[in-house]
């Protein structure tokens, strides 16, 4: 560039002209200024839209907050239905009681009742327990009958009748391996899962 020449020039055009380079150069400081501010205002704008986004979230779920405490107390409900079919404990207490009771509602006399080794399934094990009584044939009908309403999975197995020849109120011997199932890995009784 050759250079400028402002001696025969008047006063005003060196004004003009200073003005022009003066506001060109502040227009340019800022504008790298200010595009670093408008950088971080759209930056944190769009954080606070991302937090406002929660927030509509958050309300929305506690507004379902009720549906979703009712959703698990049925959840729950039909948990503890299925532990009572399907048990994560052995209950062998639970299960003698039971037993017991059965075999007071009828003429029976238990000869043997005999828990065997877990059999480890996929997502259960099987627990066999070997039971020999002497019953009446209707009696023995009734105690199958209601060892099927129990909550608990119970499978009967392996049956063996024979007549019992001898004068009394039991005319038939039963052994049978009664089946039940725990779900996943048999802890002992007590024990936290």
């Amino acid at each position: 560039m050759a250079g400028l020449n402002l001696e025969n020039q008047p006063w005003y055009v060196a004004l003009i002209l200073g003005v022009v380079i003066a506001g060109a150069g502040i227009w340019g400081a800022e504008s790298q200024w200010l595009s670093g501010i408008q950088q971080d205002i759209n930056r944190r704008n769009a954080e606070l839209e991302a937090l406002k986004q929660k927030i509509r979230e958050g309300k929305a779920a506690e507004a379902r907050l009720p549906q979703f405490r009712e959703e698990f107390a049925r959840l729950d409900a039909e948990l503890q239905r299925l532990l009572r079919i399907l048990p994560t404990q052995k209950q062998t207490d639970e299960l003698i009681k039971k037993i017991k009771a059965l075999t007071e509602q009828g003429s029976f006399r238990f000869v043997a009742f005999e828990p065997q080794g877990f059999q480890k399934k996929d997502f259960y094990s099987e627990w066999p327990i070997r039971v020999s009584l002497e019953a009446g044939y209707h009696d023995l009908a009734r105690f199958f009958d209601r060892l099927s309403k129990f909550s608990r999975i119970i499978n009967v197995d392996s049956m063996a009748l024979s007549a019992i020849n001898k004068p009394g109120p039991y005319t038939l011997s039963a052994g049978f391996t009664m089946k039940t199932f725990i779900y996943g890995e048999v802890k002992p009784e007590g024990e936290a899962r």
